[in-house]
């Protein structure tokens, strides 16, 4: 199982810090990778340690250990990555692996966001679990809009909330304390993406086809 190649040529669209993040760290996944390779490991077990681990870290928040969830997240988090560059690296890639990684990266995400919803659950906090429940039914709309645009044949990568940085920002909540004020800002920040991705789309639509533009 692995993530979309993503050597396929894309439009001219503003670089997210997922596909910066994947420019930049090549040189470190790579020669990992390649070690994986070389012990004999799978995409798939990649791919399923790396939903475990989600998983693991999703009970720690239930528990409101929120700092040792952000260790398990922080280190074991790049193996999403990983699991496409082993693919690739041996010849592994395929539609359905594209497939349930994306799908195991929702699962991930709803773990998540599960488990902060059971820990302010259980404290009372009615703005923790209106904040966890924004923010995941918020990503979800992020991927949605992505999936529905391209089977529209319209590309859309942008945005400003996408997986990673939604990631870094929960992460840095989670180290900080203030994991409140990173729920605040990916509740808003989500919807927004979810907007500029409407945007784009409508805009890519009416390009493809001009011909709907007066219907």
């Amino acid at each position: 199982m692995h993530s979309k190649d993503s050597s396929r040529k894309l439009p001219r669209q503003r670089m997210t810090l997922t596909q910066w993040g994947r420019h930049v760290s090549k040189g470190i996944i790579e020669p990992i990778a390649n070690q994986f390779a070389i012990w004999g490991i799978s995409p798939n077990f990649l791919t399923v340690a790396g939903l475990g681990a989600n998983f693991l870290a999703a009970w720690l928040l239930a528990r409101g250990e929120f700092f040792r969830a952000g260790v398990i997240l922080l280190v074991l988090g790049p193996l999403d990555v990983l699991d496409g560059a082993l693919a690739r690296r041996l010849n592994q890639s395929s539609k359905v692996g594209a497939f349930l990684d994306s799908n195991f990266d929702r699962l991930s995400e709803i773990a998540l966001y599960l488990g902060l919803l059971w820990h302010y659950q259980n404290q009372g906090s009615q703005t923790g679990t209106t904040l966890a429940y924004l923010t995941i039914t918020g990503s979800l709309m992020v991927s949605y809009a992505r999936a529905r645009a391209e089977s529209l044949g319209a590309e859309c990568l942008i945005g400003l909330m996408t997986r990673v940085e939604r990631f870094v920002v929960l992460l840095v909540g989670l180290f900080t304390g203030y994991l409140t004020v990173a729920l605040s800002l990916l509740a808003v920040l989500t919807y927004f993406t979810v907007l500029q991705r409407i945007w784009h789309t409508n805009k890519e639509l009416k390009k493809n086809n001009p011909d709907q533009n007066n219907t």
